[in-house]
């Protein structure tokens, strides 16, 4: 058994286990359980009502957080001609093509998200078995498979968030940092919370939110009252 830090410990003691806090009330407890040098990343976890083993449950997707995630993302993009010209001006990190894939199969990946034109999926699929597992893979519908590359990039820049349930129903993503302020993480917490609740599958049946928490990198999780996350539309 895994033997709890006095750092640990200090931490949960700040936290009622037993209490579902309101979103309001998690909040205002987050600077109380900062505990790292860094300026830890805010995060959000949610245990849905779904079954991602059937596709019409598989829910995916992203969102621009109002505030923006306080991550600087390096972004890659694949094109060619005009269209790697418009990536570059709208300041993609890395931009090429076949020499990409090469560098992908060498095992450099120094980048956060990667944008595609649609004519270069069939060239990405050589290295979609190490992309994948890595959540790195273009998907129309996170709007990274894009013929519009500069507002791809922008908005990857700018705090836009992807999101995909896994095998257990479970949605993880950062909405921000320790260090913004507590109304700016709200607000990028209901944005959040909303666009999720939007992605419902009417094959879903039954309570949607079966749990919810929220964390900062280093901290326990703070359980939230779903009853409140349910009404965040």
């Amino acid at each position: 058994m895994k033997k709890i830090t006095k750092k640990r410990k200090a931490l949960l003691e700040k936290i009622d286990t037993k209490k579902k806090y309101s979103v309001k009330e998690a909040i205002e407890l987050l600077p109380e359980l900062k505990s790292a040098k860094f300026d830890e990343t805010v995060e959000v976890a949610l245990n849905l009502n779904v079954d991602p083993r059937h596709a019409d449950q598989m829910i995916r997707g992203s969102v621009i957080l109002p505030n923006g995630t306080g991550k600087t993302v390096r972004v890659a993009v694949f094109a060619k001609d005009a269209k790697a010209d418009e990536a570059r001006e709208a300041g993609a990190d890395i931009v090429g093509s076949t020499e990409l894939i090469e560098q992908i199969q060498e095992g450099n990946i120094n980048f956060d998200t990667v944008i595609a034109t649609p004519d270069m999926m069939g060239t990405l699929g050589r290295v979609a078995r190490i992309l994948g597992p890595k959540g790195l893979m273009p998907n129309p519908k996170t709007g990274t498979v894009t013929m519009d590359v500069a507002k791809a990039v922008k908005e990857a820049k700018g705090g836009k968030v992807n999101f995909r349930v896994d095998k257990k129903g479970n949605i993880h993503a950062g909405i921000g940092k320790s260090s913004f302020s507590k109304d700016k993480i709200e607000e990028n917490f209901r944005v959040f919370v909303e666009k999720i609740n939007k992605s419902k599958p009417a094959a879903a049946k039954g309570r949607y939110i079966l749990n919810g928490a929220l964390s900062l990198t280093m901290s326990p999780a703070i359980t939230l009252d779903t009853t409140e996350l349910l009404d965040i539309k």
